[in-house]
């Protein structure tokens, strides 16, 4: 099949897509709680390293792979495969990539519609009363409606499917110049607030100074996890976007780019977030409902919180919609090239697909909530189905898929693939390849399987 004709217009266009892709809920929302629950520098540091060591050499693989394929995921993979005298079969490797990202999107857009509804819903009927019960309520009572549940998570989806519908110039580049931007002034607004209304000296103690009483071996591993999974390596991605990409796109320096992108938003969604929780004396280790009972209480018991909260919960939505706009491309293109469809009959067929997928979340949360299918099993007693597709997809797909792609690129892909295809010096593109053979994969086995020793 000729390569494909998408194209990105631009280097500035091409690195924003790949940041917005990056960055998601995972930097916004997880990071800030993960932190928290962790016991602050000492994780931070952590997570510094899994980029390093993990993420840095998988992006490079998958961004090489996707330049020298020109094609969606799978035939990418295939085309280096067989250029290279391996077997056809490693395009499985894009095929779970594919299956991950529509089902990471079922459930994600759900969690896109909260942020849509908070937004709303606080710019209509402002915060509840500075009461925890009240905004505890206020979750609670969103949680078990099932129909603004759905109504929300059918906008979210609806709004995604517009914007990879119209193609990857016109439709994901154009989106993704005004979302980044937005997010990035809105971000740093909120963090300078933070800094100068909440506790600035609290935060950056927490953040970075490292105590080693409460850096625990499972703390360690979950840092460099999150890492791991907050860039989304690991689901090919990266391959599709970097197909995408003209040479004159040059792909080390996007690579690098979009890593200290995501991090550095990750950094300041915690001065945005941290300042109010020490300021107004909150947990910082409480977990997901952070952003959705935690912080909505703070700026209750704010000067101008309606607006900051509305500005915040918008900020949650434009992350999550980068992210989603990526996830939904794998699908889509690799109905576009693997299946030969059109781009709009490839759009209808899986956004509407992964939409219907996405009621099983609901459900979890309302109609289901006291279902859990895989009680049998001690580790799934009290998950329900969002729970265990959420643990599917972090804990299975996503590090097979990231495992597979290094050992892929490390012991079938040669150095001097990533010299030519990535512009590298003979002793960078080797130190890339030992990367990927050796460190990469002990990294995500440990990340994965290690947490559940200790």
């Amino acid at each position: 099949m000729a390569p494909t004709s998408e194209k990105w217009t631009g280097r500035v266009g091409f690195v924003l897509a790949t940041v917005g892709s990056a960055v998601g809920l995972g930097s916004v929302w997880k990071f800030p709680y993960e932190v928290g629950e962790n016991g602050g520098g000492g994780f931070v540091l952590f997570y510094v390293l899994g980029l390093i060591v993990i993420v840095s050499p998988l992006m490079l693989a998958e961004f090489a792979i996707g330049r020298a394929g020109q094609s969606d995921a799978r035939i990418s993979i295939e085309t280096v495969a067989r250029k290279h005298g391996a077997r056809r079969r490693w395009g499985i490797v894009g095929v779970l990539g594919v299956v991950g990202s529509a089902l990471i999107l079922s459930f994600y857009s759900v969690i896109g519609g909260w942020a849509l509804a908070y937004a709303c819903e606080t710019l209509w009927s402002g915060l509840p009363v500075a009461a925890a019960d009240a905004v505890q309520a206020r979750f609670d009572g969103f949680m078990s409606s099932f129909v603004k549940m759905a109504a929300y998570h059918s906008i979210f989806m609806g709004v995604t499917a517009w914007i990879v519908g119209r193609g990857v110039a016109h439709g994901i580049e154009s989106a993704t110049k005004i979302l980044m931007p937005i997010l990035g002034a809105t971000l740093v607004g909120l963090a300078v607030h933070s800094l100068i209304a909440g506790d600035a000296q609290a935060t950056f103690r927490y953040l970075f100074h490292i105590d080693l009483t409460r850096l625990t071996a499972r703390a360690m591993l979950e840092a460099v996890g999150l890492g791991f999974f907050s860039i989304g390596v690991g689901l090919a991605v990266m391959i599709t976007y970097a197909a995408y990409a003209g040479p004159e796109i040059n792909l080390r320096s996007a690579a690098i780019i979009a890593i200290a992108g995501d991090t550095a938003i990750s950094f300041v969604a915690g001065f945005a977030i941290f300042p109010i929780v020490f300021h107004n004396g909150l947990d910082p280790a409480s977990g997901p409902g952070l952003m959705f009972v935690t912080l909505p209480l703070a700026f209750s018991a704010m000067p101008g919180g309606t607006t900051l909260a509305v500005a915040f919960f918008l900020l949650l939505t434009i992350a999550a919609l980068a992210s989603a706009i990526s996830l939904l491309e794998m699908p889509v293109a690799f109905a576009c090239r693997s299946l030969g469809w059109g781009r709009s009959k490839s759009v209808a067929i899986t956004a509407v697909s992964i939409w219907l997928a996405g009621f099983f979340s609901i459900f979890s949360f309302n109609l289901w909530r006291e279902w859990f299918p895989l009680s049998a099993y001690p580790i799934f007693a009290s998950a329900t189905f969002f729970d265990v597709l959420d643990f599917l997809t972090s804990n299975v797909l996503l590090p097979v898929g990231g495992l597979m792609t290094a050992l892929f690129a490390g012991w079938v892909l040669p150095s001097r693939f990533f010299a030519s295809t990535l512009n590298l010096g003979s002793r960078t593109s080797s130190l890339l390849s030992f990367a990927l053979r050796y460190a990469a994969p002990a990294g995500i086995a440990a990340a994965t399987i290690m947490p559940f020793l200790f």
